[in-house]
C-alpha cells in the first residue's frame, strides 16, 4: 500500500471498540448508515479470524478496511480500476478487474473483495482469477448487496443469491466456510425508505436518519431480532462470504 502514513478512516470508523459506518456525511450518506453498519460488523468479526500474510484488496477504493485488517497481515496490495469513484493515493496498481489479473499464481494469502462483484461484467473470470492468485488454504472475504439500489452507474450489473455465490465459489475452487445474510425485511424496508426520502426538502435527511435509527433499535429487541433473522432467508439486504482456496 502506497502512502500508508497518510491513511485515515473513511467509510468505516471505530466507535466504542466496534467498527461501524462513518458518521461523516462526506464518507457515507445519511441514507446508507444502516447498510454501512451491517457491512462493518461483518468485517469486524471476520477479519481478525481470517486475514493473514500477504493481502490484496481488490476494488479497494479508499481502503476503508485497512485499519481493521492491518494488525493481522504482513503486507497489503491495493488495487482498483480506472472507473472507480474513489480515486486515491494508496493504489499499488490500476487494474481492470474484468480482465486477467497481473499477479502470479499463489501470490497472496488473503483477498478482500468488498462491494465489488456486482460491478464485474464477467464474474466467473474474476472468481477463477482470485482462485489462481490465492495460495491453497488462503482466504477470500467479500460482501455483496442483494435488495439494494443501483449505484456507481452504469457499472452496476448484478445481484447474487446465496445459491449463486456458493456455486460460483465452488466452481472456481473455493470451499465456502461462511455465507451470512446481513439484514432482513426490517432493514430492507428502512433502507428503501431512507434512500427514497433523503432528497425531500427540509425533512428528508432527518426522516432517513430517524427510520434507520428506529430500525436499529427494533432489531436489537428480541422480537425485532427474530423478525430480521427469519426474513433474511428470503429478503436479505446484503451477503457476506468467507471462502478458503482448496
Amino acid at each position: 500500500m502506497r502512502n500508508k502514513e497518510n491513511w485515515k478512516s473513511s467509510k468505516y470508523e471505530r466507535h466504542k471498540g466496534r467498527l461501524r459506518g462513518s458518521r461523516d456525511q462526506a464518507q457515507v450518506g445519511v441514507q446508507s448508515r444502516l447498510t454501512a453498519d451491517l457491512v462493518a460488523g461483518f468485517y469486524d468479526a471476520m477479519l481478525p479470524l481470517h486475514a493473514r500474510g500477504r493481502l490484496i484488496d481488490l476494488g479497494c477504493g479508499k481502503v476503508p478496511l485497512y485499519g481493521t485488517y492491518a494488525p493481522f497481515i504482513a503486507e497489503n496490495i491495493c488495487v482498483d480500476w480506472e472507473h472507480s469513484a474513489h480515486r486515491n493515493e494508496f493504489l499499488d496498481a490500476t487494474v481492470d478487474l474484468n480482465a486477467p489479473l497481473p499477479f502470479q499464481p499463489g501470490e497472496f494469502d488473503t483477498i478482500i473483495l468488498s462491494d465489488v462483484l456486482e460491478h464485474i461484467k464477467d464474474p466467473a473470470l474474476l472468481w477463477r482469477e482470485m482462485a489462481r492468485i490465492l495460495r491453497p488454504g488462503g482466504k477470500l472475504l467479500m460482501n455483496v448487496p442483494f435488495y439494494y439500489w443501483l449505484h456507481e452507474e452504469p457499472y452496476d450489473y448484478f445481484r447474487y443469491t446465496k445459491y449463486a455465490l456458493r456455486t460460483m465459489a465452488e466452481d472456481a475452487g473455493f470451499e465456502v466456510i461462511a455465507l451470512q445474510a446481513m439484514g432482513g425485511a426490517p432493514e430492507v424496508l428502512a433502507d428503501v425508505f431512507a434512500k427514497t426520502v433523503v432528497k425531500l426538502p427540509v425533512i428528508g435527511r432527518m426522516a432517513a436518519l430517524f427510520v434507520q435509527g428506529l430500525t436499529r433499535l427494533f432489531v436489537r429487541t428480541g422480537i425485532g431480532g427474530r423478525v430480521s433473522r427469519v426474513t433474511s432467508a428470503q429478503f436479505p439486504l446484503l451477503y457476506g462470504l468467507v471462502a478458503v482456496r482448496r
